[in-house]
């Protein structure tokens, strides 16, 4: 039987084409819930602003490396090459962390249509070129920014030229830069003399390029008389030396009668370069307060912090280093722009040189040869002579004799002042209560403590005895006389005296380096006793000493100066307590000095007013520092030798022809 035929089956479902539609009218409901703010989600990111961009520009452009930012090149040429060359000089004449770029100015953003923008940014640049200028200018970067990245923000970038380095730099073009070195200003006297000026010299030396350089040292050392051990120093180096080395040996004046020149350049190999130098009258006059004048050490150039080059002259010791910014001035500079394939430039910037200016000083020339002649048999001691004028507190002379080897012992070394600091304790005395007929005990030895003072060897007996007058004691330098009074006089009232007479107080404007001393103001038992007599912790200078004799002529407190100083840095007068009454005294004592005591020696001194001897023992006892103090007219002198028999023996003939001239 045939199968029953079922109901027909159903057609296949159509595809549904309603589903997409369905989205686009969710996304218009959410759309329509969320407002109109929900087009931000979709929007391209905004144009960043070019603030940040400008700063990091200019921080490249100040280290130098440009091509470490986003740069826009127009040629192939390396920025950080280009920016090395154009500022080659300048960064050597100013140093590699000089120059300064800040961002000035950065105008508005322009935006395009298709997502780009650009700005304007300008630059200021600073180049110290010198202490008290700047090279300033401003250049002009132009910043552009390309659009969005993958749907991030993208960076802006500087349109990179030789203009954004220097206004108007053309490729190729970089900046030359010329010093012009200035004068060196004189030192001289206050009455205008020249002491220290420009001097024509020859720098005489070996020149290995020149035939016969290899036998030059040892005729060389000959001519100039060196020494065996000098000339062979000399030979070592010329051979150590490059084969086309200069080598010099010694810098001779124009016509030294010292030196026989032209002898010297008869001798093959060697070479006379000439120049000129800021010295000295002669070679030894002043020579260790004037100081030296040479090439910039590296630590001075260090310190200058870019106002002293490499190969610079400058002060180097005493007043030509105190006072060198003075003496020195200012360089010139020129900067030009130097066109890519030669001829001549245009000129960027300009500072005329400041030829020093003239330090004035005090110094008397005549009296400071006198002094330094009075010193010359001292070869192999130190020694020194100042001579100080009361009235005015002018110091005339400041000589350290040749056994100093250089050193300023007149205003710079520190001794026991011995029996010449009795002028300060004889007014710690008189203001105590003590004159000058005050009858003291001068005996041959004093205890204090156990330990036992005595006077100086062949102390005359007629002066001594259990009651002998304060001037007689003090004229002959009784140390036991002195000492006898410690305990009445304390070591607070002996600082102050000695401060009222200018010792151990800092000059207010002596305007070079300089000591005054140092007078203790604690001391007990036998180091105050010694305190008494000019021993013990006091310490003076031969400076101090002359202030201590130029405050008893004067009257009054004395402060030495030695550079004259003008319009707001004058100083004013020296305040001090010693009366005209207590100096008075004090010169009639030191008048009894030369009277009757140690100082006889220079009663034949025209002008004569007193004087003080001075002896202070020191190592074993054995050896004594000796000392003279002398007023004549208005003139106040020390002299001080290191090492010497008694101040009467050894320091007072050297006083007498200093000040006799004799």
């Amino acid at each position: 039987m045939p199968p029953t035929a079922g109901p027909p089956a159903a057609p296949p479902a159509p595809p549904r084409k309603g589903r997409p539609a369905l989205i686009v009218g969710i996304v218009v409901v959410v759309l329509l819930a969320l407002g109109a703010g929900a087009w931000f989600l979709f929007r391209e990111p905004p144009v960043p602003e070019p603030e940040a961009a400008a700063a990091e520009l200019a921080a490249a452009l100040e280290a130098g490396t440009p091509a470490e930012v986003p740069l826009a090149l127009e040629t192939s040429a390396s920025p950080d090459e280009q920016y090395a060359r154009v500022f080659e000089q300048l960064v050597a004449a100013v140093g590699e962390d000089a120059g300064t770029v800040t961002v000035k100015s950065v105008t508005p953003v322009e935006e395009g249509a298709d997502g780009t923008a650009t700005a304007t940014a300008t630059l200021a640049w600073t180049w110290p070129v010198a202490t008290e200028a700047a090279w300033e200018y401003e250049t002009v970067a132009k910043l552009t920014y390309p659009g969005p990245v993958d749907g991030e923000a993208g960076a802006w970038e500087a349109t990179w030229n030789t203009g954004v380095l220097v206004p108007g730099l053309e490729p190729g073009e970089r900046l030359a830069v010329d010093r012009t070195e200035p004068a060196r200003g004189e030192i001289v006297t206050t009455s205008g003399e020249t002491i220290v000026g420009m001097t024509p010299v020859h720098h005489v030396g070996i020149d290995k390029t020149r035939p016969g350089w290899d036998t030059a040292a040892s005729q060389l050392g000959d001519v100039l008389g060196f020494d065996q051990e000098t000339t062979d120093g000399i030979a070592a180096q010329v051979d150590s030396a490059g084969e086309k080395a200069f080598v010099e040996v010694i810098t001779i004046r124009e016509n030294d009668p010292e030196y026989d020149f032209d002898a010297a350049m008869a001798i093959d190999g060697v070479v006379g370069i000439p120049d000129e130098l800021p010295l000295a009258r002669d070679r030894d006059f002043a020579r260790a307060l004037l100081g030296t004048v040479g090439e910039a050490t590296a630590e001075i150039v260090e310190e200058s912090e870019g106002t002293i080059k490499a190969g610079d002259m400058v002060g180097l010791s005493g007043l030509q280093a105190a006072h060198d910014e003075q003496l020195r001035g200012v360089p010139g500079l020129a900067v030009t722009i130097e066109p890519a394939e030669g001829g001549e430039g245009r000129e960027a910037f300009t500072i005329d040189k400041k030829d020093g200016e003239p330090v004035a000083v005090t110094l008397d020339p005549a009296t400071q040869v006198r002094a330094e002649a009075a010193l010359a048999g001292f070869d192999s001691l130190a020694s020194a002579i100042v001579a100080i004028k009361p009235s005015t507190g002018a110091v005339l002379a400041a000589a350290s004799g040749p056994g100093s080897e250089g050193y300023n012992t007149a205003a710079l070394g520190q001794y026991p002042p011995g029996s010449t600091f009795k002028i300060a304790t004889a007014l710690a005395m008189l203001r105590s209560g003590i004159t000058p007929e005050t009858p003291l005990p001068c005996t041959a030895t004093i205890n204090i403590e156990g330990r036992e003072f005595q006077n100086v060897p062949g102390y005359p007996e007629p002066a001594m005895g259990d009651a002998v007058p304060f001037r007689t004691v003090f004229a002959n330098s009784c140390n036991t006389g002195f000492i006898s009074q410690h305990e009445k006089i304390s070591q607070q009232q002996l600082h102050d005296a000695a401060a009222s007479l200018g010792l151990g107080v800092e000059p207010a404007a002596f305007g070079a380096a300089a000591a005054l001393g140092d007078v203790p103001t604690e001391a007990a038992g036998t180091e105050h006793a010694a305190s008494m007599i000019g021993q013990g912790q006091v310490l003076a200078t031969p400076l101090a000493m002359a202030t201590v004799a130029a405050s008893v002529s004067a009257g009054h407190t004395v402060s030495p100066w030695l550079v004259e100083a003008s319009g707001e840095e004058a100083a004013e007068a020296p305040s001090g307590d010693l009366t005209a009454d207590e100096a008075a005294t004090l010169r009639d004592l030191m008048g009894g000095v030369v009277s009757e005591g140690s100082a006889k020696a220079l009663q034949d001194v025209p002008g004569i007013v007193g004087a003080k001897t001075g002896t202070a023992q020191f190592g074993d006892g054995s050896k004594a520092h000796v000392w003279m103090l002398a007023i004549a007219n208005d003139l106040a002198a020390v002299v001080f030798i290191e090492e010497g028999e008694l101040g009467s023996t050894t320091a007072g003939p050297v006083m007498h022809e200093f000040l006799t001239g004799s």
